[in-house]
């Protein structure tokens, strides 16, 4: 009994370690989404959860913490990542007690009370960049300690991690290799303090790298580098070869680090993917290759030359946001792997099922099937034509019309037909929404033309809580009513 005993704890032991094993490759294979939700008209928090788990995405990141959010999230054991925004970071870098109160509301009440798999906590998103003048660069630093004591506090520190999204820019080469990966000089000693402490708390570093802004930024970008089908030229770095630009870009991170005595520090992939419109570079079958080359890329398990092994990965994203700002560029509103019905864009196998196919949101209710549209006997030199375009794009969403975008070989009558519709649809197809100085008309026959189409817009979504605002004030007039009629009698 004694050697059988012997034995059978040698097997447990080797079962368990194998079960470990598998685990661990599980969680680290398993892909993220970015879900973002600057959207006119949102799919319900339930319905995306349920695009979630039908197509077994088991760790979600989002940018703020809503409430209704996080709620659907609830035991669904979906790993988490909540955002506070950066016109947050000046009020959690000022107060302790704010980052207290913050995580309580936004964190420890979802993990006690709705059973939210809340697992890192992204505080403020890209603050570093360029374009933001130095806005946050006081307030990132602090706020990261802030909200880190809070959860310390809670309890919660071994269990929720912080981290910062930071984008590509914030380190460079100073040899255009990835061996003389460094970080940007004016923010190096503050990009140095940030990194000790993640360090010190057990927490990752977090890059957002898009291969489509270099390409998109610069003419002279290598198309192929772009992608992961070993076509392009390589960049030799010494005796490393790189054929693709994302692991350049993901080791010149991994030189910065090892440099300044970090090497060993967990980076997460934040945000990373392709548009499917809004630019000449910006479609299906360019998404479809990079996001699927990418997939096959990092489900392998190879890693990258300086740092193999598995990549913890949030794709960018999970639906279009017609409401995102286009100043970066009309691409914004096309990030997502599934349009703003969560209807799939294209194949694309996520390394979570065998036929390559996304699965489609499930009981989206849509608005009647009807559009607007230029009226046959209205004329394209009619003067009010340009200002009624120029009203309906700035209200609505025309990001797909435009120099090799999916509507760029419409006719001058189609273009005007898109502009009315989105702000048609945009506005619930309301009876006054589709006028414009009488050019305009209220059509059941479908308009879209090859790849341009001419969506219909799906119901709004009032939130819970929204919706207890709407019956509160409803109530309440029917009350100011009844009082004033109360007063004349």
């Amino acid at each position: 009994m004694l050697k059988n005993s012997g034995k059978m704890g040698w097997f447990f032991k080797a079962f368990v370690g194998l079960v470990s094993f598998f685990s661990l490759v599980c969680s680290v294979a398993a892909i993220g989404a970015n879900w973002g939700t600057q959207a006119t008209h949102p799919l319900p928090p339930e319905t995306v959860v349920g695009m979630l788990r039908d197509n077994q995405i088991q760790k979600v990141k989002l940018f703020d913490a809503d409430y209704g959010t996080l709620r659907a999230l609830g035991k669904t054991g979906i790993e988490v990542m909540v955002g506070i925004p950066n016109d947050m970071l000046y009020s959690l870098a000022s107060s302790v007690k704010a980052a207290e109160k913050w995580v309580s509301k936004n964190v420890s009440v979802h993990i006690s009370t709705n059973n939210v798999n809340i697992r890192y906590v992204a505080v403020g998103n890209e603050p570093f960049l360029s374009t933001y003048n130095g806005s946050f660069l006081k307030t990132t630093f602090p706020a990261l300690q802030n909200v880190q004591s809070a959860l310390i506090k809670a309890g919660l520190a071994n269990q929720v991690k912080v981290t910062v999204p930071l984008n590509a820019d914030v380190y460079a080469s100073s040899t255009t290799f990835p061996s003389g990966g460094d970080f940007r000089t004016d923010i190096h000693d503050l990009m140095i303090n940030i990194v000790k402490f993640l360090s010190d708390s057990g927490s990752p570093f977090t890059v957002n790298i898009y291969p489509f802004i270099s390409l998109y930024s610069d003419p002279n970008f290598p198309v192929e580098y772009a992608f992961f089908d070993g076509n392009a030229s390589p960049i030799v770095d010494g005796g490393t070869s790189y054929f693709n630009m994302f692991d350049a870009n993901y080791d010149t991170l991994v030189w910065a680090l090892q440099k300044n005595g970090f090497g060993n520090l967990p980076i997460i992939v934040g945000e990373i993917g392709w548009p499917t419109d809004g630019d000449r570079n910006a479609n299906p079958i360019y998404a479809q290759r990079f996001n699927q080359g990418f997939m096959s890329h990092i489900l392998g398990g190879k890693g990258t030359p300086m740092r193999p092994g598995p990549i913890d990965t949030y794709l960018f994203s999970l639906i279009d946001e017609d409401a995102k700002s286009i100043d970066p560029g009309n691409f914004e509103r096309h990030w997502g792997i599934f349009y703003y019905d969560g209807r799939p864009k294209y194949q694309l196998n996520l390394g979570t099922s065998n036929n390559g196919s996304l699965v489609a949101a499930r009981g989206v209710r849509y608005l009647e099937k009807k559009w607007c549209v230029m009226k046959r006997s209205a004329r394209l030199e009619d003067s009010q034509v340009a200002p009624s375009v120029s009203y309906a794009c700035y209200h609505a969403d025309c990001t797909s019309l435009g120099y090799g975008t999916s509507c760029s070989s419409v006719d001058a009558r189609l273009n005007i037909s898109y502009a009315f519709n989105s702000y048609y649809q945009r506005n619930n197809q309301g009876e006054d929404d589709c006028k414009f100085s009488g050019l305009a008309e209220v059509t059941n026959n479908d308009p879209s033309f090859g790849n341009c189409r001419f969506d219909i817009m799906i119901e709004p979504y009032y939130g819970a809580a929204e919706g207890r605002g709407c019956c509160f004030k409803k109530h309440l007039m029917l009350l100011s009513g009844l009082l004033l009629v109360l007063t004349f009698l």
